[in-house]
């Protein structure tokens, strides 16, 4: 029977943490770049969610 390669299962997880922090960083990067629209209270407004693709329901 095969050992198993912990090194290799440890140096994924290290690789798939880096990139999951690497995205984020670049996610946070991104959204700090937009300018921020607030409401008539002063409270950061959130956009819309793109709906390019949306197609309305025929009646």
């Amino acid at each position: 029977m095969a050992k198993p390669n912990y090194q290799y299962e440890k140096r994924s997880k290290e690789l798939a943490k880096k990139k999951k922090k690497e995205e984020k960083l670049r996610r946070k990067q991104e959204n700090a770049s937009r300018p921020v629209e607030l409401d008539e209270y002063g409270n950061p407004i959130e956009p819309a969610p793109d709906q390019g693709e949306a197609v309305e329901p025929q009646a």
